[in-house]
């Protein structure tokens, strides 16, 4: 009796032991990114294989835009006959320059006859006014000229635009990696038609995981961002294994304690989530449990 009694004590001493080995218990995570399609059509290419990891801007396929590229060059085509009909201001007014500049040339040498009374004031009128006449044909013929091209500068600045917005489409038709990472799931293979935001892949950076984990009010006051902290990822029958982790979030509301999760009070009721940041060896896997000691 005695014996099954002091079994029992050291069971129940253990357990305990086990209980305060660490401070809180979560999951690890990784931070998904779910990669979409921004354009509408044939999926040409598409090389992105589960498991096979992807950098920050590589293109991993594309998608058919023949029909953008055909309505780019029709654009381009219609930009360049209008910009050929813009009129050479400097060369249609070069008459009218050229006219006035003698005028008012002989107007001067009129100038100096009148004085010498070999020329008569009717003379020096008819060119006066003949210079106005030209300086006035030289101002509407500006101006003219000038709403021209004002117009075709407009009409050309909006064909700019719709290349401008065609490119971007065009881009959009190469499906790219938004981040470095490994591919978790792909969701579409080449030869499919896609819409804009149909899923396409789901990428992970798993070389950095992130343990949620949850903790009382109580040790709420004990914890900081940016603490250091030791977090334990579970190795099967080989143990646990030690890693350095930092806490990136401290949640602000409480919430319930969730099933699956055991605190160090298991008496509380609501608890508060914390994230902890954890450089992967490879060993960690998403889903594992974890736990943590501050």
């Amino acid at each position: 009796m005695k014996r099954i009694a002091y079994i029992a004590l050291l069971m129940l001493t253990a357990s305990c032991s086990k209980q305060t080995e660490f401070d809180a218990q979560g999951i690890f995570e990784a931070t998904e990114i779910v990669v979409s399609s921004e354009a509408n059509g044939k999926i040409l290419h598409f090389e992105a294989e589960e498991g096979s990891l992807v950098k920050a801007g590589q293109q991993v396929g594309a998608m058919d835009s023949l029909q953008l590229h055909l309505q780019r060059k029709q654009l381009m085509a219609q930009q360049s006959a209008l910009l050929s009909t813009r009129p050479d201001v400097k060369k249609q007014v070069a008459s009218l320059h050229e006219q006035i500049a003698k005028q008012k040339s002989e107007l001067r040498r009129v100038e100096n006859m009148l004085r010498d009374g070999a020329a008569t004031q009717k003379q020096h009128d008819d060119i006066s006014a003949h210079i106005r006449v030209l300086e006035g044909q030289l101002e509407a013929t500006l101006s003219t000229l000038g709403k021209n091209t004002a117009s075709i500068n407009d009409n050309s600045a909006a064909l700019e635009a719709q290349i401008a917005a065609l490119d971007d489409r065009i881009a959009k038709c190469h499906i790219i990696a938004p981040a470095s990472g490994t591919v978790l799931v792909k969701y579409a293979e080449a030869g499919e038609l896609a819409t804009v935001g149909k899923p396409l892949m789901k990428i992970a950076n798993l070389g950095k995981l992130y343990l949620r984990a949850y903790i009382t009010a109580a040790q709420l006051t004990n914890l900081q961002l940016g603490q250091t902290v030791t977090v334990f990822a579970d190795q099967g029958e080989t143990g646990r294994r030690s890693y350095e982790g930092n806490v990136t979030w401290i949640a602000d509301k409480a919430e319930f304690t969730p099933k699956t999760i055991q605190t160090r009070d298991e008496r509380a009721n609501l608890v508060y989530a914390i994230k902890i940041a954890v450089k992967n060896d490879g060993l960690i896997k998403q889903g594992m449990y974890g736990e943590v000691k501050f």
